[in-house]
């Protein structure tokens, strides 16, 4: 891709800012950007700080269309060229290449420990990729920079492919020695074998649900053959495949969120569909996700005089100068504060979860020192893994108690959360053991008494409210299964976007594409990706 090769040393050295681990094993004797010879050690943890650094615009994007973030232009379904193309253009030039570079050198040097994990995240990173813009280029990317105008392939073709990598992956993990050393140069498992073929094989299974609208019997057969097997998926949050983001300043290795939002001005505003939606079902992680900087603000555009002021989705109105006054990211997902403040319009018979016991802080207006910025992008996690299994239960007959797994995963999301909270330099209180109990029973009753698409709206409801933080997984979970239901924008601009904008830079300068450039990207806001229908 000749237009953005020259960004390639710039935008590396920025990336690797983002993990504070980094440090850990960068020699001041070698010089990562000019290395004589690939360096494996080094080209690693780079991918995974490219992958988390590039997700960032596509993450934040697909946060907002599902309602979990507010900006006026995407709430109102408008896209354009320029909206993802940093995402596009980091994930080919950056993570992809040194991806490719670490699967031929590795495979030169019979290094098969770091084969696999480069072709487990080149699996994901290219499924990912599928899922938010449908055809992209696949085979002509993979030979590097070299190739200056790639051909785009179908979905479909790719899907099948990956499912061919992953099996690669998981048989190079067996060859020979699985020993990265320094362990510090897998900032996500720290070279643990068993970890990243837990990762492929919840990889698959995630593939596999994906495509069961269109080729059931192609997901049904490969679940059970997961299963059947007793294949290790990620069980545990420890096996969670995420990124987790530092404390710094300077350098900027903290969560985006926090560094976009811990600041005057502000970047969003949060979601009142979404704000509203766990106040008024008495989610007790709405302490956790939101903090209020006011306890009692009411405009026209948000009722609420508790503190939760946000913008509902598809609101047009102009924004006033009402940053210090917005509801903001809390400490999960984002490395913020939690909020420990009274909230007003609680009563007894309405709030069991979401109580003013010990809440007594004063709400304020944060800063970039409050909070730690030690947030975490979870890529695909056990609370995921639980909710696939039931969803795949639900609708294909796989194995597996629905009713059980939906349970595992409301427990996987408090704990997750928990975890965040107390770690990493974040301080907040764990959700009390007997709390987080009596809220999973509480959600098995309303999933008890439901009809089959009811429990199925159960199933993705609370994995839509898990998947705070990681909006792409969410908007491939509505796309293919309509829940749980979305308010309609007040006012929009266009139809749900059913694939995200491709890069404006790639259509007018690759020369397969570029006589048609109009008409991809006008298609990509109402054609389906290939899984969905």
């Amino acid at each position: 891709m000749k237009f953005i090769t020259t960004l390639r040393a710039v935008s590396l050295l920025c990336l690797l800012l983002v993990a504070g681990s980094c440090n850990e094993f960068v020699s001041i004797n070698n010089d990562p950007n000019n290395p004589t010879t690939p360096v494996l050690e080094l080209l690693l943890p780079a991918t995974q700080v490219s992958m988390a650094g590039s997700m960032r615009d596509l993450n934040q994007g697909t946060s907002i269309v599902m309602q979990h973030m507010f900006t006026i232009a995407a709430s109102r379904n408008f896209q354009d060229g320029t909206d993802y193309q940093s995402s596009w253009n980091s994930l080919y030039t950056q993570g992809l290449n040194d991806i490719e570079t670490i699967i031929r050198e590795g495979t030169r040097l019979n290094r098969w420990d770091y084969v696999s994990i480069a072709k487990l995240e080149k699996a994901y990173l290219y499924s990912l990729m599928v899922d938010m813009w449908g055809d992209i280029p696949y085979r002509d990317s993979s030979k590097g920079p070299s190739t200056e105008d790639p051909a785009f392939e179908s979905g479909a073709v790719i899907y099948d492919k990956l499912f061919i990598l992953i099996d690669e992956a998981l048989a190079d993990a067996n060859k020979g020695a699985f020993a990265i050393q320094p362990a510090a140069a897998d900032i996500i498992y720290r070279g643990d074998k068993a970890a990243w073929i837990r990762m492929g094989n919840s990889l698959k299974l995630k593939l596999f649900n994906q495509i069961r609208l269109v080729q059931p019997d192609k997901a049904r057969v490969g679940i059970a053959a997961l299963l059947t097997a007793n294949a290790p998926l990620i069980t545990t949050n420890t096996q969670d495949f995420a990124f987790r983001f530092g404390t710094t300043e300077t350098p900027a290795n903290r969560h985006p969120w926090h560094r976009s939002e811990y600041q005057p001005t502000k970047a969003f505003y949060m979601s009142q569909n979404f704000m509203e939606r766990l106040f008024s079902t008495d989610d007790p992680r709405i302490r956790y996700f939101f903090y209020r900087q006011t306890s009692n603000f009411t405009v026209g555009f948000t009722p609420t005089g508790n503190g939760y002021f946000g913008r509902y989705t598809g609101d047009a109105t102009a924004a006033p100068n009402d940053q210090s006054l917005r509801a903001t990211v809390g400490v999960y997902p984002a490395g913020g504060l939690y909020d420990a403040g009274p909230i007003n319009n609680l009563t007894a018979a309405n709030n069991v979860f979401i109580t003013n016991s010990g809440a007594t802080a004063t709400p304020k207006v944060v800063t970039n020192t409050d909070g730690s910025g030690s947030g975490v992008l979870p890529f695909m996690t056990n609370a995921m893994v639980r909710f696939t299994l039931a969803e795949a239960a639900l609708t294909l007959g796989t194995a597996g108690d629905p009713r059980q797994l939906f349970q595992e995963g409301i427990t996987a999301s408090l704990s997750s959360i928990n975890t965040i909270a107390t770690s990493g330099g974040n301080s907040a209180p764990a959700l009390a053991t007997a709390t987080s109990t009596s809220f999973v029973a509480n959600r098995t009753a309303q999933y008890d008494a439901a009809n089959a698409d009811g429990k199925l709206n159960a199933v993705m409801t609370q994995k839509y409210i898990a998947l705070f933080g990681n909006g792409m997984e969410a908007y491939n979970d509505y796309r293919r299964t309509g829940f749980p239901l979305l308010p309609a924008p007040i006012a929009p601009l266009n139809t749900f976007p059913l694939r995200l904008s491709y890069s404006v830079t790639e259509l007018s300068t690759n020369s397969n594409v570029s006589d048609k450039a109009d008409k991809l990207q006008t298609a990509q806001q109402i054609t389906p990706v290939f899984w969905d229908k």
